[in-house]
């Protein structure tokens, strides 16, 4: 049976990630994250995990160490967010082209300037194009339960590639909230022995790693990496049925939807502010607004094919974003949708929305008032200008 506990996200990400048996952990403190190393520290000391604990001195030799430790064929764990994954962005762009399956928990937090400690999406939203995969939590079980499948995903020979478990820094990262953790025996059944499906470093045969590659074998190397990229979307929904069957909890695969059976208008969100939008989308239901909400768990690969037909029928739609892409006036999500859209036969108006920098709550009064917004823009019958909610 299930352990039911009460964890913050953080906790939680350490549990899921002791549970998958990583042969190696690394990873350099800084907040939100502090307590996922910790807690995997604890545990290490404590004896109920039997994992090689690195201590370095940055986040840059924490991947460093991670990525030597799964090129000798160590199932891997770290954990970073903002500027630590700016510091690791040199080893962290050559673990997604070396084809390695690390798993690595990010704790989204602002980017400087001006400093904050707060949480938003700026720090992986960024490096989205850095060749990792990129799936997002909406609450702490959900976190867990990523952290384990992670593995399973990253490690299929199909994809081999590293990913990125992505959750909202304070609003996940340090509130708690009730968490089943799964039976260890299950999971152990549920991942299997970890058998690398890459070329391994050994001694005896020594061997140069990322040598100097003339073009043509370079475009091979990123034609792969692509076609492994887009394998993995039917790889995160095999997985997650797999797991439900298993464990009782499914999320959807590559996004998830809400009330979108007959919805005329969409909402869509990323990560924890998706819980607000919910309740916003019932009591609009409630007032007889056909409202449904389309939540992103996957960035990378972008599920361009499923978000298509999640909007096929709707009005209209606005994209809530967490973060902000530089030189568009509006959120990177927004951007990802409409291009993914641009294939599809529904050119329909559009409201682009930001908000929660910093740390600022995205209330479900500002949902709902999102929502009215995409009703207008029908109304109107033409795009909006971006809409910041502040308080």
């Amino acid at each position: 049976m299930q352990k039911l506990d009460v964890l913050n996200g953080n906790k939680a990400a350490a549990i899921g990630a002791s549970l998958a048996r990583p042969g190696v952990i690394a990873a350099y403190p800084i907040t939100p994250q502090t307590p996922v190393v910790e807690y995997l520290t604890e545990f290490a000391a404590n004896g109920e995990i039997d994992a090689a604990m690195s201590e370095v001195e940055s986040e840059l030799s924490a991947m460093s160490v991670v990525t030597g430790a799964s090129l000798a064929g160590s199932r891997t764990f770290t954990a970073t967010a903002s500027q630590g994954l700016a510091l690791m962005y040199e080893p962290y762009f050559r673990a997604s082209t070396l084809r390695l399956p690390i798993v690595m928990a990010i704790v989204n937090r602002e980017m400087i300037s001006p400093q904050s400690v707060w949480g938003g999406q700026q720090d992986s939203m960024s490096v989205r194009d850095a060749g990792w995969l990129q799936i997002y939590a909406e609450d702490n079980q959900e976190i867990l339960d990523l952290i384990v499948q992670a593995f399973k995903i990253a490690e299929d020979k199909r994809v081999l590639l590293p990913i990125n478990i992505c959750f909202d820094g304070f609003y996940l990262s340090h509130m708690t909230e009730k968490v089943f953790i799964p039976e260890q025996e299950k999971v152990d059944g549920f991942l299997g022995i970890y058998k690398p499906e890459h070329v391994l470093l050994d001694p005896e045969r020594p061997m140069a790693v990322d040598p100097l590659t003339n073009g043509d074998l370079l475009i091979e190397y990123r034609y792969k990496h692509l076609k492994a990229q887009q394998d993995a979307l039917k790889v995160i929904d095999e997985v997650d049925r797999a797991y439900g069957e298993l464990f009782g909890r499914t999320y959807g695969g590559a996004i998830e939807e809400y009330r979108m059976e007959d919805a005329e208008y969409a909402i869509v969100t990323t990560g924890s502010m998706s819980g607000a939008a919910k309740e916003a989308v019932d009591l609009k239901r409630a007032g007889g607004i056909k409202a449904g909400l389309v939540r992103m768990r996957m960035i990378r690969p972008f599920p361009k094919a499923r978000v298509c037909k999640a909007l096929a029928k709707v009005k209209s739609f606005g994209v809530v974003d967490k973060n902000v892409s530089f030189g568009w006036d509006t959120g990177i999500v927004y951007q990802e949708v409409k291009s993914a859209l641009y294939e599809g036969d529904n050119h329909v108006p559009s409201v682009p929305i930001i908000g929660g920098l910093g740390g600022e709550d995205i209330s479900i009064k500002m949902m709902m008032y999102s929502i009215d917004a995409i009703v207008k823009a029908t109304e109107e019958k033409k795009n909006r200008e971006t809409i910041w909610l502040m308080v």
